[in-house]
Formats: structure tokens, sequence, C-alpha cells
């Protein structure tokens, strides 16, 4: 049976020679539990997420230790070292010789006996350092460093929102985010839910939204195999998508247009405040994606949802005109570096220039379907300005037919008709959401 630590080094393979994604990856470990101890799959998990959160760290640090540039190490080797070090530096319940000797270990495991004496060298050196490393003096390389964090990104940040609100982000984005779940209402009342999770889960009730519950203490993963998980009792959506849906207040008199729906997390609680009543069109391009929203909404007793596939660019002449529509479109996704890490390495700055371009498209092909008087969200889960405001003012440039509308508690008072989420204000992800109707 192979190690937590083997099993960590394989997994973070998949992930930075792969681009595997990190939720993917570890949903397939969670299916392989089984086959280690539950102690040994917490702490694989662990090991795999720190490295991949603090890669750019961990590779600085190898980098001033190591007499071979990194991109000259064999990748198997230096994800040996990257778990050796962030065990170091990171998990205080691992004592040092031991992330030494195990490391060294792995790398005769992975068959790379000739790297096991370097292995060693670095990791003690390191150790006898005192665990220091030498702190860049340019302001955004400290911060990339410090946080793992590639510079174009917070340049990026700082340039639209200044160095305090980029820097109290990255800080967010390190360590194991919060864990919201939002509760169907359609199968299950709150008082059941609860009486059902006592004793083995722990929730605490959102201040802001109703049905909306985080999970206090640390996450279990015997929650995704409970009966409640299996019987539809809730499903799994953070505070900033929640926000998005109550955004735009849909109701059982509505016809709601979902043009970027799957896997449907949105779909489904715009589903439940409508009482399963009204019809919801949820479309995707992706056919295996639309199959998860029809599953998902089966799972949850939800027969107001019609999935199909449909290209969000494109004029549909089937589609009816919709009194509410979401507008969720594709974007970069950096409001969620702290639940998917390998976003922010796996972006290219230069690819995410056509983003704004395929965005305005989206949104401006949702207003053929908006009926007059209807009202129509705009949201990302990214805090690029290229990928929000600007796209939100330029469709209000070329529309006069539409404007915008103050968004509901508890984000109206605070932002007016556009939101920008930054997990100061709420705990949410980063996230953005504008509100717009179309007028006579």
């Amino acid at each position: 049976m192979k190690s937590a630590r083997h099993l960590a080094v394989e997994l973070i393979e998949k992930t930075f020679n792969d681009n595997g994604y990190s939720n993917i990856i570890m949903t397939n470990l969670i299916r392989i539990k089984q086959l280690i101890p539950l102690q040994e799959c917490n702490f694989c998990s662990a090991l795999y997420y720190g490295v991949v959160e603090r890669k750019i760290t961990l590779d600085y640090i190898i980098s001033g230790l190591s007499s071979r540039p990194l991109d000259k190490l064999d990748s198997v080797v230096l994800n040996i070292l990257r778990c050796g070090i962030y065990q170091i530096l990171y998990m205080d319940s691992v004592p040092d010789n031991a992330s030494v000797n195990e490391s060294v270990k792995l790398a005769k495991e992975f068959k790379k006996t000739s790297a096991s004496g370097m292995v060693n060298a670095v990791l003690r050196n390191f150790i006898r350092n005192g665990k220091k490393y030498k702190i860049p003096e340019n302001e955004t390389e400290r911060m990339s460093v410090e946080y793992s964090v590639p510079v174009w990104l917070i340049e990026s940040l700082t340039k639209d929102y200044g160095h305090e609100l980029a820097e109290d982000f990255l800080s967010d984005s390190l360590g194991e985010p919060p864990f919201y779940i939002r509760l169907n209402n359609i199968l299950v009342s709150e008082k059941d839910f609860l009486d059902s999770c006592e004793g083995k889960f722990e929730f605490e009730k959102s201040e802001y939204l109703p049905y909306c519950y985080k999970l206090a203490g640390k996450f279990k993963v015997g929650l995704m195999d409970s009966d409640m998980f299996y019987n539809g009792w809730f499903h799994v959506q953070d505070l900033a998508s929640q926000l998005c849906c109550y955004a735009l207040n849909p109701t059982e008199n509505d016809t709601v247009l979902d043009l970027c729906s799957a896997p449907g997390g949105k779909t489904f609680t715009m589903a439940e405040m409508m009482n399963n009543k009204g019809r919801i069109y949820a479309f995707d391009i992706y056919h295996h994606r639309i199959r998860l929203v029809s599953s998902g909404s089966g799972k949850l007793g939800l027969g107001n949802i019609t999935a199909k596939w449909g290209d969000a660019t494109e004029y549909n002449p089937k589609i009816p005109k919709c009194t509410k529509i979401l507008c969720d479109v594709p974007c970069s996704g950096i409001g969620t570096i702290r639940r998917k890490p390998e976003i922010k390495y796996n972006k290219n700055p230069e690819d995410l220039k056509q983003l704004p371009d395929i965005q305005y498209k989206i949104a401006e092909n949702a207003l053929n379907y908006l009926a007059e008087g209807g009202e129509m969200v705009y949201s990302t889960c990214t805090l690029r300005k290229a990928e929000n405001e600007d796209v939100v003012n330029k469709l209000l440039a070329n529309h006069s037919e539409l404007e915008l509308v103050t968004l509901p508690e508890p984000l109206g008072s605070k932002f007016g008709s556009m939101a920008t989420l930054f997990p100061k204000y709420f705990g949410s992800d980063g996230f953005f959401i504008a509100k717009l109707r179309k007028i006579k």
C-alpha cells in the first residue's frame, strides 16, 4: 500500500505536469480513501493542497539551496523536495528528521536513488539554516514569494484595487477556505437537517441569507458520504454564488434563463428559491456538463429545470422571453484561488485578454431573451475589472434600453448596483455581481 506522502507526490505530478484540477484530483482521492486509513488520507490531502498552494514560495526556497536550476531537476525529485520543504516549514506535527528521512525514502521508491543524496542535503541544509530564507526587497516580489502568487497577478490586482485590498485578498487565499452549503428547502426542513447533523457535523447559519450554512470546525470528508448528501438535502455552494442568486431574486412567477449553467449550483439554488415552481431554462456548451445539471436536479427533486445544450454566444430563437436571466459568464476564476490554487499558475495573462470580448458577446446575446421590464444579473468569479465593470459599462454604453438596478441586501447598501466581493466583506470567495433591467 502506498504511503500518504507517495500518493501526494503522484497527485502533485498530475496537477503540475498534466494541468489537473485540484478539486477533481481530490475527489478521486476521496473515492480511494477506503484503500488507506482516514488519517493517512487527511495527511495526503493537507500535504497535496499545501504544496500546490505554496508552489512559488517552495520553489524560491529550493532554488536558494540547490546547485542545479529548478528547470533542470527531474519533476518527481522537485516535487519530493517541495513536499519535504513544506512539511519542515508548515507542518508542525511532522518532526524535521521524519520530513527528511521520508523524502529520501520517497526518492528511492520512485526509482530516483541517484537523487536521494541531493534531497537529503537540500532539506538538511534548510534545517541547519534555521528554516530561514532571504525575503526579496522589491515589494511585488516579496508578495509573490510570501503568498505564492505570480507577479502579473499581483500587479493586476494592485492596479485595480490598490495594495491594501490586493494583499488582504492574497493573504486570505492561503489556508483552508470556509465550506458552505445551500440547504434544499424543497426536500427537508431546517430542523430535520440540523437534527440529523447532531453529533456528526456542526453548522453555523449564515447571518446574510436563508438556507445558507457554513460548516464549523475542520471539513469532514464524511459529510459528502452522508445520507443527507445522497438524499439531496443540500448541495455545496460558496456564499458568493448564493449571494449571486439572491441578487437576481427569482420567484415562482418567473421564467428564468441560466445561460452558462453547468455544473448547476446556481441553477439549483434558484429553483429552490422558486419553490420548485415557474420555469428555469439551463444551458451549457458542453454536453457532459449539461448531464451534471440534469442528474443534480433529479437528485435534489427539482422539476422546474429544463437543461439543454446551447452556445451562449449564438442566438437561439427557440428560447422564450424570460423575466429573469443569470449571465454567469466564463472567466479567469481569480476569485476562487483559495479553493483552486493551481489557477494561479495555469493562467496566462496574454490568454486572458480575449475573455472580455467573449463575456460581452454572451451578455449582449442574453439581451435577446430578456423581456421588457425583466432583470439580468451579470456575474463572474474573478476580480479583474476588465472582465467585470468594464464589460457592464460597455453593455450600458451600447444599449440605451438598459439601466442599473440596486442590488438587494446585504449587497445594495454597500455596493449599489455593482458589487465586487472580497473575502473581507462577507467571508465569501472573490466574486462580481451586477444587476440590470431592460426598460421600455
